[in-house]
């Protein structure tokens, strides 16, 4: 039973559901329905899919979580990055004859659930560490752009091919002139009124006296607002006449069974992309779960939240769907409308079910350029430039990955903008780590405190050095701090011990050893003893299965206030008459 709670969450809430959950969860289910329902169809076209598949993603995937998932308030389905991630990979693939783009995303759905599934069995969630925060935040605010800009040939109603961002740019600046006027005033007028919701009617309609809660719904319900007036313009003035792009026939109901394609060639070519697509669906969903369950003091299980995405994913490819994540936005609606277990997103399920009964026909004249709009205003909010600034001004080797990651998607795509963020961030990381912080430390007056001679007024003798490095010991610095030893050593003739304070050593690996042993055996060559201070439990562990320690000409102190006792106690109490005065040395 343990175990079946463990991969079956529901079995803990469902035990508990009452009225009282009930009502909150079918109130967030409303709410969050009306905004799903435009940004469903929406994202699916971004996708370079059918508007309905968005629909269907949107369906038994939040079944599937309802079911697996450990958040409380998550909501799952289509999104605007993964969207574009999907459109790029079945954009960018070679696919095999009686292989349409509907059969790609399906295949593709169901390649990630299955990578999503097997990295929470084998609790592989610590490979999304490699996403750093800069990297996921450059690659968001770089695709917030790369959409807003492929979107706006649907509000100019443009056809251009699809291309990097400076390639879109340009095809937009020659094509401007040929837009089409009808479509230029949908596409605008919906962003106009689009933003002026987002931004201003809320607290218009709370002035004006309305319940905030009813205030909020309404400006939640603004997208389906501008769909029903638009499709009725071009409905009531016959614009598709005269060239305004709409969505045309929508099939009812549910699709049939869909089988993903085990063509050899095409799972060869997605296996990167899945595998980003993954990682970067389960880094952003993660994110969004924790936030929401730290403010109810609630838990979310990483390696269980990649099973259940996992099983959302392949439950979005054999409905007709596309890959499908945890939505920020949607998610933190459903949390403010009072969504108190994945049974919210059990009935929103339901209620899209349902839409796609009855709905659907009425969609024939919705225009391309309403969907545009809902786009853009979503992702402008991916594009974060305060934390650009924010990360320029903490860190510029992280700086300089984030906006490696910003370019290269931008003039390449997503998937080698990943890459390179993630490469980049691991090359920094290797050079930093090589030449880590090696401080000379002394005593603080009147303390048992050691600090860096270089920051504090310290207490130093002429007979014993001590050397602090920041870091542990690995292969690509190890070298690295003999260099640094043997230099000082040299600097200060007089000296007879040589203490290597070890705090901040959580790991000691081979080449780390190797060279520990090189630096006791010329100290000891040059009459110098080796002394270890304040070595970890773990890493005293390892060094204790080798000969090291039996091999150290000094001792292993348990404090560094011991060994300068033991070794140069004068430190501590200096010799009025001169001889072998400590010196100060000055911050």
């Amino acid at each position: 039973m343990k175990r079946l709670h463990r991969y079956f969450p529901i079995l803990d809430w469902g035990r508990t559901y009452n009225r009282h959950d009930a009502a909150n969860d079918m109130t967030a289910a409303v709410i969050v329905t009306v905004m799903l329902i435009p940004q469903s169809l929406a994202y699916a076209m971004l996708a370079g899919l059918p508007p309905e598949v968005g629909l269907y993603a949107s369906i038994l995937p939040l079944i599937a979580y309802a079911v697996f998932g450990t958040s409380r308030a998550l909501a799952v389905g289509p999104v605007a990055v993964i969207s574009l991630m999907t459109a790029s990979t079945i954009g960018a693939a070679q696919l095999p004859e009686g292989v349409n783009a509907l059969m790609a995303a399906v295949t593709l759905a169901v390649m990630s659930g299955l990578m999503l599934l097997a990295m929470g069995i084998f609790r592989l969630g610590f490979l999304a560490s490699f996403l750093s925060h800069p990297v996921i935040s450059g690659f968001i605010t770089a695709s917030g752009i790369l959409i807003a800009l492929g979107q706006l040939r649907h509000i100019l109603g443009l056809q251009i091919p699809s291309g990097n961002a400076v390639q879109t740019a340009i095809a937009i600046v020659r094509s401007v002139a040929d837009s089409n006027l009808s479509t230029v005033l949908i596409g605008i007028g919906s962003l106009i009124f689009l933003f002026w919701v987002r931004m201003s009617m809320g607290s218009l309609l709370v002035r004006l006296g309305m319940a905030r809660v009813w205030a909020s719904f309404l400006t939640k319900a603004g997208p389906v607002l501008v769909v029903i007036v638009t499709t009725w313009l071009v409905w009531q003035f016959d614009l598709a006449a005269v060239g305004v792009r709409i969505v045309g026939d929508v099939p009812v109901g549910f699709p049939g069974l869909s089988i993903p394609s085990f063509d050899p060639e095409l799972v060869v070519q997605f296996l990167v992309p899945a595998l980003l697509i993954s990682v970067i669906g389960f880094v952003e969903s993660v994110s969004v779960a924790q936030t929401l369950a730290a403010k109810r003091r609630q838990r979310i299980v990483p390696d269980q939240e990649l099973i259940a995405l996992g099983a959302s994913n392949i439950a979005a490819g054999f409905s007709g769907g596309y890959p499908v994540t945890g939505g920020f936005a949607r998610s933190v609606v459903n949390f403010d409308a009072g969504a108190q277990t994945p049974a919210a997103g059990l009935i929103t399920a339901i209620a899209i079910g349902a839409a796609t009964f009855f709905l659907t026909p009425l969609l024939y004249f919705l225009p391309h350029a309403t969907l545009a709009a809902t786009i853009i205003v979503a992702v402008l909010s991916l594009v974060d430039i305060a934390a650009i600034r924010r990360v320029w001004v903490y860190s510029k080797r992280d700086f300089s990955a984030m906006m490696a990651t910003i370019a290269v998607t931008l003039l390449f795509g997503v998937e080698p903008g990943v890459i390179s963020g993630v490469l980049l961030s691991i090359i920094l990381h290797l050079h930093h780590t090589s030449r880590p912080h090696i401080a000379v430390v002394g005593l603080v007056p009147g303390t048992e405190h050691f600090r860096n001679i270089h920051r504090h007024q310290v207490l130093t003798g002429t007979r014993v050095l001590t050397v602090r490095p920041d870091e542990s010991l690995y292969f690509a610095n190890s070298r690295y701090l003999e260099d640094r030893i043997y230099d000082l050593v040299a600097k200060n003739p007089g000296l007879a011990h040589v203490i290597l304070m070890c705090p901040a050593i959580n790991e000691i690996d081979a080449s780390g050893l190797e060279s520990l042993e090189d630096i006791n055996l010329r100290l000891r060559d040059a009459g110098v003893k080796f002394h270890l201070s304040e070595v970890k439990g773990p890493v005293m562990d390892r060094l204790a299965r080798t000969a090291f320690l039996s091999h150290l000409s000094g001792q292993v102190f348990l404090s560094q206030y011991a060994a300068i006792a033991a070794l140069d106690p004068m430190i501590i109490n200096p010799d009025q008459d001169g001889d072998g005065i400590a010196t100060v040395e000055a911050g």
